[in-house]
C-alpha cells in the first residue's frame, strides 16, 4: 500500500474515532460546562450585586455622614442661642429654633437619677423619653456626657458629637429619622437635632440594591430569586422592639437585608450561609420547591460588605439547553465524518508532493549545484524542511564571500578606530595591570609633553605626590570592575607644570570577561576652572552686597521704632513700662539679626566629634513633641537601626534639625497631620540621609527656587535667615540640602551627610 493510501486511511480512522468519542462524552462534558457556566453566571450576578451594594453602602454612608455633619452644625448653632441651663429653655423656643435652622425637631437630653431622658423638645411626643433600654445608644450618651467623646464602633463620631444610624423613631414608628447628639460640657444637657431619613429607604428601593435585583430578575428569567443574608443575624431569633405598641425590626439588625426569601430550607440554609461566610468559599446545593428543581449558590462578598448572597437558578433551563446542544453536535459530527473520508484522500496527495521536490533538490546539492531552489508553498514541517534545504544551499554558496567581506570589514573598523583615537582632542592612554603604559594617542603627547617612545612600557610620573594615594585607590576600584566618569583632579606635565583635568577611567576586559588593562581619558579643564573662579568671586561680591542691603533694611525697621519712642520721651518725659518693653523687644530683634549675620559671615564647624545621628533625631523629636501636640501634629519616626555614625558639631546639627522641624510645624499650623522623619544609609554614596516630610501648605515652584536667599521669607514674623544658616552649616559639614514640594501636598527636606569611614 502506498504512502498516499496509508495516510488517507489513517486520517479517516482518526477523524471517525475522535468524533465518536466526542459524541460519547459530550453529554457529561456539556452538562458540567453548563453547570459551571451557571455557577459563574450566579457568581457574576452576586459580585454585581455586591459591587452595587458596596456603592450603595458608600453612598448611604456618605449621605449619612453629610447629614450628620449638618446636624452637628445645627447643634452648634443651637447651643449659641440657648441658655446653658435646661431650666431656662422652653419647648416653644426649641420649635422656633428648629424651624429657623432647617431641621424637623430639636430635643434636649439630661441625665437624671441614673437615667438619660428628654426634658425639653419641639416635638411633644419626645418628652420624657428614656434611653435606658436603647443598647449602644445609651452607652454613647453616657460616654458623651462623661468624656465629651464617643468610642463605640457604631455611628458617626466627631468632636463633642455622635450620630447613630438612621432608624425607626421610638416616638413615631411610622417615621425613619436621623439623629445627632452634641455635648461639649458648656451646657447641662445634650442637644439633639434630627430630621426625617425616609430618603435612605427610597434610595434603596429606587436606585439601590433592591432596584438592581429587580432589574436582574427581569433580564434573566432563569434566575428565580436573589437573596441577601447577614450571617450575624440569620438563623438567630429576630430582634424586635415594641415602639408605641407596634412591632419594629430595627434597620441595622436585619437577617435578610435585601431580596426575597421564597425558596427556603431554613435548616440547611443557615449552615450553608455560615460556612460560606467563614470559609470565604462558594457553597452550592440543590432542592425541589414549588415543582421546580433549583440550584442554590451561597456566595460570600468582601470583608467590607460581610453579606452572603444566595442566587437561585432554574435547573430545568440547563436540561433544555443540554438537549439542544446534543442534537446540534450530533448532526455536525456526522457531517464531518462524511466530509473527512473524501478530503483525506486529497490531503494525503498534497502532503507528499513536496517530498518529491525535496529529494530532487538534495540530489542536485550532492552533485555540487547550489543554484537549484525548491518552491515553498506551505508553512508545515515539509515546507520548513524545503526552506532549510534552500537555506543550506545558499549558506554553502555564500560562505566564502562572507569570509572575504568580514575580513574587509575588520580592516575598515580598525582604521576607523585608530583615526578616532588619534584625532580626538582628549588625551587617551592605556595601562596594563602593573601600571605600565601600553598605548597613547596624539592628544596625549600634546597635553602632557611626553612623546610616545618615552612612555611606552613605562610607569608615567604624572601623578602629584599628594594625590598618589587617591590614584592608587582609583586603580584598585577599577581593578574590581568599577568605572569613574568626569572625575576632576590635577596632573603634571613633563615640564612639572600642574594642569586641571577631568578624567574618565574604565576597565578593559578580554573575551573571558577578565580585566586585562585600564583605559584613561583626560580632558584639560584648566581654562574652565579659571573662568569658574572668576564667576565665583563675582557671585561672592554680589551676595555680600545683598546681605549688606538686607541687614540694613532689617535693622532700619526696629531703629525707626526706637527713634520714635525716644522723640516721644523727649516731648512727654518718662515713658510707660509698655513702651519700654517695646523698645527692649526691638533691641532684642536687632541683636538677633546681628547674631545671625555673624553666623553667616563666618560659619565654621566648632567641636567636631563622632555623633549618633539616630539618637540626636530622637532627642529633637522628643523636644518638639509638646509644641507639635498643641497644633494636633504628630511625629512618625522611621529611623533605620543600621545607620553609621557621622562626624559633626552636635550643637550645630541640633540647630539644623530644630530649624527644619519648626518650619514644618509652622507650615502645618491649623492643619492637623503627621510629620514623617526618615533616616537611612545610602551605601552607594556612603552618605547618611535624613528626610523631614510634612503635610503642610507646600511651597510654590517660584518660591522653591529662592529658598536659602538672605531675608527671603513668606512668614509674617520671619527674617529669612534660618534656612540660609542651615544650608551653611550643612555645607561646612560637606553635606547637601534639597527640597521637594507641591502646593497643598506638603514639603520634603532631604539632608545628606558623609558617613564616618
Amino acid at each position: 500500500m502506498s504512502i498516499k493510501a496509508k495516510l488517507s486511511l489513517l486520517i479517516s480512522i482518526i477523524v471517525t474515532i475522535t468524533l465518536t468519542l466526542n459524541i460519547s462524552i459530550f453529554y457529561f462534558s456539556s452538562k458540567n460546562e453548563l453547570e459551571t457556566n451557571i455557577r459563574q453566571e450566579m457568581y457574576t450576578i452576586a459580585k454585581q450585586v455586591g459591587t452595587s451594594l458596596d456603592a450603595a453602602e458608600k453612598t448611604k454612608r456618605f449621605m449619612e455622614d453629610t447629614i450628620g455633619e449638618k446636624l452637628r452644625a445645627v447643634a452648634v448653632a443651637a447651643k449659641s442661642e440657648l441658655d446653658p441651663s435646661i431650666a431656662n429653655v422652653t419647648n416653644e423656643q426649641l420649635a422656633g429654633l428648629s424651624h429657623r435652622l432647617g431641621v424637623d425637631h430639636i430635643s434636649l437630653w439630661k441625665r437624671t437619677d441614673g437615667n438619660i431622658v428628654v426634658l425639653k423638645s419641639s416635638e411633644p411626643k419626645e418628652l420624657l423619653m428614656s434611653s435606658k433600654t436603647w443598647d449602644y445608644w445609651n452607652t454613647a450618651f453616657n460616654q458623651l456626657l462623661d468624656d465629651q467623646e464617643v468610642t463605640i464602633p457604631e455611628g458617626q463620631k466627631l468632636l463633642y458629637y455622635w450620630s447613630g444610624p438612621y432608624q425607626y423613631a421610638s416616638s413615631d414608628p411610622e417615621r425613619v429619622n436621623k439623629w445627632g447628639y452634641y455635648y461639649d460640657g458648656s451646657t447641662d444637657y445634650i442637644i439633639n437635632p434630627y430630621i426625617n431619613a425616609q430618603v435612605f429607604l427610597d434610595y434603596e428601593n429606587k436606585i439601590g440594591t433592591t432596584a438592581l435585583i429587580r432589574q436582574l430578575l427581569e433580564d434573566n428569567p432563569d434566575i428565580l430569586e436573589i437573596t441577601g443574608f447577614d450571617p450575624k443575624f440569620f438563623g438567630k431569633p429576630p430582634i424586635v422592639k415594641v415602639k408605641k405598641g407596634k412591632l419594629i425590626h430595627n434597620l441595622d439588625v436585619r437577617d435578610i437585608p435585601f431580596g426575597e426569601y421564597t425558596y427556603r430550607n431554613k435548616k440547611t440554609d443557615v449552615a450553608n450561609v455560615l460556612h460560606a461566610a467563614e470559609s470565604g468559599e462558594i457553597v452550592t446545593t440543590t432542592l425541589s420547591s414549588g415543582g421546580k428543581n433549583v440550584i442554590k449558590s451561597f456566595i460570600p462578598l468582601s470583608k467590607e460588605t460581610p453579606y452572603v448572597i444566595s442566587v437561585n437558578f432554574d435547573y430545568g433551563a440547563i436540561k433544555e439547553a443540554l438537549n439542544r446542544q446534543l442534537f446540534l453536535h450530533t448532526v455536525i459530527s456526522v457531517c464531518l465524518i462524511v466530509a473527512s473520508w473524501g478530503a483525506s484522500y486529497l490531503i494525503s496527495g498534497l502532503l507528499i508532493r513536496p517530498l518529491h521536490h525535496i529529494l530532487h533538490n538534495v540530489n542536485q546539492i550532492s552533485a555540487g549545484h547550489f543554484g537549484s531552489k525548491i518552491a515553498v508553498r506551505s508553512q508545515d514541517e515539509l515546507g520548513l524542511l524545503s526552506s532549510r534545504v534552500n537555506t543550506m544551499a545558499d549558506n554553502l554558496q555564500t560562505y566564502m564571500g562572507r569570509l572575504r567581506d568580514s575580513a574587509e570589514e575588520l580592516r575598515s573598523t580598525k582604521e576607523y578606530l585608530e583615526s578616532f583615537v588619534n584625532h580626538t582632542s582628549d588625551a587617551i592612554h592605556v595601562i596594563d595591570m602593573q601600571g605600565n603604559i601600553t598605548q597613547v594617542n596624539n592628544a596625549f603627547e600634546s597635553m602632557y609633553g611626553w612623546c610616545r617612545e618615552e612612555v611606552i612600557d613605562r610607569i608615567l610620573p604624572h601623578i602629584p605626590a599628594e594625590l598618589q594615594e587617591e590614584y592608587e585607590d582609583i586603580r584598585l576600584r577599577v581593578g574590581r570592575g568599577e568605572s569613574f566618569a568626569d572625575y576632576e583632579t590635577v596632573r603634571r606635565r613633563k615640564d612639572g607644570k600642574p594642569i586641571d583635568v577631568s578624567i574618565t577611567v574604565s576597565p578593559i576586559r578580554d573575551e573571558g570577561d577578565r580585566i586585562v588593562a585600564v583605559a584613561e581619558i583626560s580632558r584639560n579643564i584648566t581654562a574652565r576652572k579659571q573662568t569658574e573662579e572668576v564667576i565665583r568671586r563675582s557671585e561672592k561680591l554680589s551676595v555680600i552686597g545683598q546681605l549688606a542691603a538686607g541687614v540694613a533694611h532689617e535693622i532700619r525697621n526696629p531703629l525707626t521704632t526706637l527713634r520714635g519712642f525716644v522723640q516721644l520721651n523727649k516731648q512727654q518725659g518718662n515713658l510707660s513700662g509698655v513702651y519700654m518693653d517695646i523698645m527692649l523687644s526691638e533691641l532684642d530683634r536687632i541683636n538677633f539679626i546681628v547674631s545671625e549675620f555673624l553666623v553667616l559671615a563666618k560659619p565654621q564647624v566648632g567641636h567636631v566629634q563622632s555623633v549618633d545621628i539616630r539618637s540626636l533625631l530622637h532627642d529633637m523629636i522628643a523636644l518638639m513633641d509638646s509644641q507639635a501636640s498643641m497644633i494636633n501634629v504628630v511625629f512618625a519616626p522611621r529611623l533605620d537601626k543600621d545607620v553609621p555614625m557621622i562626624v559633626c558639631d552636635a550643637n550645630q546639627m541640633k540647630q539644623v534639625f530644630i530649624n527644619v522641624i519648626k518650619n514644618g510645624l509652622e507650615a502645618m499650623q491649623g492643619n492637623a497631620g503627621t510629620i514623617t522623619v526618615e533616616l537611612d544609609y545610602d551605601a552607594d554614596n556612603k552618605e547618611v540621609v535624613a528626610r523631614f516630610i510634612d503635610q503642610g501648605r507646600g511651597i510654590s515652584e517660584q518660591d522653591l527656587k529662592r529658598l536659602g536667599e538672605p531675608f527671603f521669607t513668606r512668614k509674617p514674623s520671619g527674617n529669612g535667615l534660618g534656612l540660609m544658616v542651615t544650608q551653611r552649616i550643612i555645607a561646612n559639614h560637606k553635606g547637601t540640602v534639597s527640597f521637594r514640594s507641591k502646593l497643598g501636598e506638603g514639603t520634603c527636606v532631604e539632608i545628606r551627610l558623609p558617613a564616618q569611614q
